[in-house]
């Protein structure tokens, strides 16, 4: 499933991949399945992160030998493929559309960054440009859909499907690290003296400013709603 570049690089070769999947060798079934290796990479990575995904702790979640996953998965990164389209499959692609682009579009990104929050490893899998499978392509169908009373063409409709997954994924990434971060009170506390004294000394009035406005909730979920409306709101025809 992977083949040599025109420079020299090996990758995945997404239409052996997706299109010419290899399949079991001849002889006696085996006990196990692309689809049931797949399950195993996306649990361990779950778990423990991807670090902990490699062929030998998958082989053994699956009761098999290393090799024998070889002509499933012949390396990682034809394993993270498949373990990125195996949880794409999770994003809904048969809801109705509203027909309120904009509406449409943030209920996409909300799926998004709540598949992310239940596989927290998937925006460092995103950040490597990679060929989408039948599920991320069934997500990626939808979100054209979706966009489509906008007045974009195709490629303008595609580019903002990307930068919004960009967006998600980047939001998540940030939420997942101050989440795994333990903030004590007093820290807090000592923070809010420290930014107070920087707003009253003079030098920083726009800062001063926007500490003193209306607090807004800081919920994850209340400040991703805020953020990806901006995004949002602000698209428009070309």
């Amino acid at each position: 499933m992977t083949r040599d570049g025109d420079d020299g690089t090996v990758g995945v070769d997404p239409q052996q991949l997706w299109l010419n999947p290899a399949g079991p060798r001849r002889g006696r079934r085996p006990a196990f399945s692309r689809e049931a290796i797949t399950a195993a990479a996306v649990a361990l990575a779950d778990a423990e992160g991807l670090d902990a995904v490699t062929m030998r702790r998958v082989a053994a979640q699956v009761g098999a030998g290393v090799m024998s996953l070889y002509s499933y998965a012949p390396d990682k990164e034809t394993l993270l493929e498949l373990m990125l389209d195996h949880v794409s499959g999770e994003l809904p692609v048969g809801e109705a559309l509203t027909g309120d682009w904009r509406a449409d579009v943030k209920a996409l990104a909300h799926r998004q960054r709540a598949l992310m929050l239940r596989h927290p490893w998937l925006p460092a899998v995103l950040t490597v440009r990679r060929t989408p499978g039948p599920n991320a392509l069934a997500f990626l169908e939808h979100g054209l859909v979706a966009l489509r009373p906008a007045g974009l063409d195709g490629a303008a409709r595609l580019e903002v499907l990307a930068q919004l997954t960009a967006f998600v994924a980047g939001h998540v990434a940030y939420e997942v690290a101050q989440a795994g971060v333990a903030q004590s009170p007093g820290r807090a506390a000592a923070e809010a003296r420290y930014l107070a004294a920087v707003a009253a000394d003079g030098r920083h009035p726009e800062l001063a400013e926007a500490l003193a406005a209306p607090g807004r909730s800081v919920t994850p979920d209340a400040t991703f709603s805020r953020f990806l409306s901006r995004l949002v709101d602000g698209l428009g025809s070309d």
